[in-house]
């Protein structure tokens, strides 16, 4: 069989991880020629990128776009970079998240942060992550995964002279470097059986793999699976997680709990459903345990934040992210027995949670500039204070839940709650239940906070406009999404099949 290698490169397909990785380039060589008092100008610089990456995707909206494909007479082209529907919810989501993670950021940088390395190192994980879902082969998929997560090493231990962000870094590091590791052996091992590392090639040779070399390629897809579980702080790989968030300046913990988390998600999804499928038998199983595993160890670690003097608003949102993700992995496990396409639901319900949880953490950062230890206790009064914040936090809050007004959540939970059902999965839908349960005890706990007389004269929040914005970004698409629900839900549904 003869094949041939065909380069020709689309640059529009590839253009918003491009552009954004250029961007990153350009604020770190003018950091070095740019004044200390104009350091400003680089974060708007790193802002204007991500805006005009997030509108290179709208001539990429047909989803019908692919390069660096390799072609053979016999066989449908294997492509390394595709833009189809599901690339782009997930680049939307990525670059999104960064966007308002850079609002979040401009004040930081120039109170506490070195700017041109917190701008460069914020863009080339923002590159690497929406580099991420296109990619459609192993090599691709690694290099990606490592572009997003090495800068946010840095990002975590930028704190300079602070104690618990070096102890963050090591912690976040050794964590991702194991992971890595593990994900590595796993991808050579299904290359050794395969011959491959495209994923629909992948999908058709693991059916047909020689006797000889099926214990090799059984390994290699339960160690890729366990190296993409670390990255998605899936229990029992998450316990990087809450001092990770805590030590990490509070924009890089937004940036963590959103983009961080669609990064390892996507992954998971590409080498389970994509490259693995007939292994369905294998990982359908693990993910579903490990989903009801991480949702209940998650609730429960947020409810003991509860019985501590110093309950951290950080700390909770921090194992609330980890109860979150149990909820992410039930479509993904889903997916393993209905032929009916879930994944969706996986992409509705990460949209819902990136608006509502960034708004969370913008609101905190806000109470951070007056509270910088950020406790629960800080909260009680907030409506008093800062009316508009408070009603904001609270919203959030309750989409996170599950509860009205924040309709997107009620119905992004009933949609994965479906999944787990229409797949035949009624154990982990209570399970699920359950744990919904047990998260409104501690959501309403810190709702109800908001609008309790505070215990002294109630001090207004005033914040910045990059904050301020931010807040009013984010509970603008959470009204929008709640009012018209199935906006996000079609948009989603659009995903790789």
């Amino acid at each position: 069989m003869t094949s041939s290698l065909v380069q020709s490169v689309d640059w529009l397909t590839i253009a918003p991880p491009t552009l954004t990785a250029v961007v990153a380039l350009v604020v770190l060589v003018a950091d070095l020629f740019v004044p200390e008092e104009r350091k400003r100008l680089l974060g708007w610089t790193a802002i204007a990128g991500l805006v005009a990456a997030l509108g290179l995707l709208v001539p990429l909206r047909a989803g019908d776009r692919s390069t660096f494909c390799l072609t053979a007479d016999t066989q449908v082209a294997a492509c390394s970079y595709t833009a189809d529907h599901f690339t782009l919810v997930i680049q939307l989501l990525v670059l999104g998240g960064a966007l308002l993670t850079a609002l979040l950021s401009l004040t930081e940088t120039r109170e506490k942060l070195p700017a041109g390395e917190f701008w460069f190192l914020l863009l080339s994980s923002a590159a690497g992550a929406a580099l991420l879902p296109a990619s459609r082969d192993l090599a691709t998929l690694v290099v990606a995964l490592e572009v997003a997560s090495l800068p946010a090493f840095a990002l975590v231990g930028l704190k300079r002279g602070d104690r618990m962000s070096g102890e963050a870094a090591l912690k976040f590091f050794l964590s991702s470097v194991t992971a890595t590791a593990v994900t590595l052996l796993g991808v050579s091992f299904v290359y050794a059986a395969t011959g491959t590392l495209h994923l629909t090639e992948l999908a058709q040779r693991l059916d047909d793999v020689p006797g000889q070399l099926q214990t090799l390629a059984e390994a290699g897809v339960a160690l890729t699976l366990v190296g993409f579980a670390f990255k998605t702080a899936a229990v029992p790989f998450h316990f990087w997680v809450p001092d990770t968030y805590v030590g990490a300046p509070l924009p890089v913990a937004a940036y963590l709990s959103v983009v961080g988390k669609a990064v390892g998600f996507t992954g998971l999804i590409l080498v389970t459903v994509v490259a693995f499928p007939s292994y369905a038998d294998v990982w359908g199983p693990a993910l579903a345990a490990l989903a009801a595993l991480t949702m209940t160890v998650g609730n429960v670690a947020a409810l003991r934040q509860l019985s501590t003097r110093a309950w951290s608003a950080v700390r909770l949102l921090a194992w609330s992210s980890v109860a979150q993700a149990g909820y992410l992995l039930v479509p993904i496990a889903a997916a393993a027995y209905s032929s009916d396409d879930q994944i969706g639901a996986t992409v509705a319900y990460a949209l819902m949670y990136a608006v509502v949880n960034l708004g969370a953490f913008a609101v905190v950062a806000l109470v951070a500039r007056r509270h910088p230890e950020n406790r629960i206790a800080d909260y009680r009064g907030l409506y008093a204070a800062s009316p508009a914040a408070a009603l904001a936090l609270g919203f959030f809050l309750l989409n996170l839940a599950g509860l009205p007004p924040g309709i997107i959540g009620l119905f992004a939970k009933v949609t994965v709650f479906s999944a787990a059902v229409d797949a035949g999965l009624g154990w982990l839908a209570v399970i699920m239940g359950v744990n919904v349960v047990i998260a409104l005890y501690y959501y309403l706990r810190w709702t109800a906070l908001l609008f309790r007389t505070p215990e002294g004269a109630p001090v207004s929040h005033r914040a910045p406009a990059p904050i301020t914005l931010a807040i009013v970004l984010t509970a603008a698409a959470g009204v929008v999404l709640s009012g018209y629900p199935q906006l996000a839900l079609r948009f989603a549904a659009q995903s790789l099949f």
